[in-house]
């Protein structure tokens, strides 16, 4: 079991940057592929951004390609997505997600936290 809590949300103007937390506990990160989530009112939740266990390889939505950055800090049991040049439609919950190994699914959620995007 590992509990996960996302920090780091808020109000942010268009071309704003934010930077989210996601804060591990009850077992190393280590062990997991991480990943930030994203849903929108009205719409199914997305995955943003994916990162291995070890932080070699990282996926990213084309949408948000090159604006955000998924990292890790595993000795810090903490995951972080660095969110540049933000717009309007990135405005969503943003949930972060652990994945064991060998499983297909993200088993592991955090409550989520709101970002909001004025235009």
């Amino acid at each position: 079991q590992v509990q996960l809590v996302e920090s780091g949300g808020g109000l942010v103007q268009a071309g704003g940057s934010l930077r989210l937390s996601c804060a591990a506990s009850g077992r190393s990160i280590g062990v997991f592929d991480m990943g930030w989530f994203r849903q929108a009112p009205g719409k199914e939740r997305e995955s943003v951004a994916t990162i291995s266990r070890y932080g070699s390889t990282s996926y990213y939505a084309d949408s948000v390609k090159g604006r955000f950055t998924i990292s890790r800090d595993n000795a810090r049991n903490t995951v972080y997505l660095q969110m540049n040049s933000l717009k309007p439609e990135d405005t969503a919950v943003y949930s972060c997600a652990a994945r064991g190994l060998g499983s297909n699914n993200y088993g592991f959620w955090g409550q989520g936290t709101q970002v909001t995007v004025s235009s």
